[in-house]
């Protein structure tokens, strides 16, 4: 159990001071930025004053309650991945994968997806980042009901960091059921077979992801998951050996045009890295459309989900 009034002593046992001087630095200085940090541009999604614009133009042209049900309206989405090598003992193994959460943008939110994933088989959790919806300013609604979902899910539920949260949500958040993995690796264990599952800290805005650091914990040949916030560094995990990588971020869009066409995705990748299934070179991906929405509580043409990933022996 952490001790409140040495957070910072036990982060630094966990991460290593430099990392924690890094994610600290931007966080005071540039977590609400518009332009400059990270991988793009401009982070659309600091943008306050867009998005207020945005939330009262749909509040004038009677669109907000519309796009509100859709946001509310989770879908449930199954993807099947074929993984040479994969340990028979895993051949239909599932992960339920939670996105871009943003807990704290709706009181209905949680509720809502409890009552979504009430009696959904799963064999594992991953959460792939973003517990709140703001990237600055007050989080403890967004803990409070993040602590209240965990409740629900079956453990262990293995969790990232996304680009809307601070490194200080993690003793909290762990002490309330979730595992955090900040650029560290596990071992899942399932009848004398082992998949490694590994997850790194924020590629997209704070750049603190290391995949030295968690492939070197992974033996030669082994089967290996890595979960990434952003699909930006798909490059770097294909490279590293990685068969499958978890991400979200883009929202696929959120406000899509009809055929779910994204306006913007915010990412500096690929299009078709945006949503869905995809693959690079040797390692397979999928990009979550999010369980939550950011900025303005709605969406359009791009529904929400949690995704059913199992895994299957090629």
């Amino acid at each position: 159990m952490y001790d409140p009034d040495n957070v910072y002593t036990y982060l630094i046992d966990r991460v290593g001071e430099t990392h924690l001087r890094q994610r600290l630095t931007i966080q005071v200085d540039h977590a609400g930025e518009l332009l400059g940090r990270g991988r793009t541009l401009m982070h659309i999604e600091n943008a306050e004053w867009l998005m207020i614009f945005i939330y009262y133009s749909l509040k004038l042209t009677r669109l907000f309650n519309y796009g509100r049900r859709n946001m509310l309206d989770i879908q449930r989405v199954e993807n099947e991945v074929m993984i040479p090598g994969l340990p028979r003992a895993f051949d239909g193994f599932t992960l339920l994968h939670l996105s871009d959460l943003h807990l704290d943008i709706d009181p209905e939110l949680t509720g809502v997806l409890v009552d979504r994933l009430r009696g959904v088989p799963y064999d594992l959790c991953v959460v792939t980042g973003d517990f709140r919806a703001s990237s600055s300013g007050a989080y403890n609604l967004a803990l409070d009901y993040a602590a209240t979902l965990v409740k629900h899910l079956k453990p262990p539920v293995y969790a990232i960091l996304g680009n809307h949260d601070f490194i200080e949500f993690v003793p909290p958040l762990e002490e309330a059921g979730y595992t955090f993995l900040l650029n560290e690796t596990v071992a899942i264990e399932r009848n004398g077979a082992k998949l490694y599952l590994s997850g790194v800290d924020d590629p997209h805005f704070y750049e603190t992801d290391n995949l030295h650091r968690t492939r070197d914990a992974i033996p030669a040949g082994a089967s290996s998951i890595l979960l990434a916030h952003s699909p930006e560094i798909y490059r770097h995990a294909a490279a590293a050996g990685y068969d499958l990588m978890l991400s979200g971020h883009t929202h696929a869009g959120q406000f899509c045009l009809p055929g779910r066409i994204a306006l913007q995705t915010n990412i500096k990748a690929p299009r078709r890295m945006a949503y869905g299934a995809w693959r690079y070179n040797a390692m397979q991906g999928y990009t979550s459309a999010g369980t939550g929405s950011c900025g303005v509580p709605a969406r359009f043409f791009c529904p929400p989900e949690f995704t059913l990933h199992r895994l299957r022996s090629a």
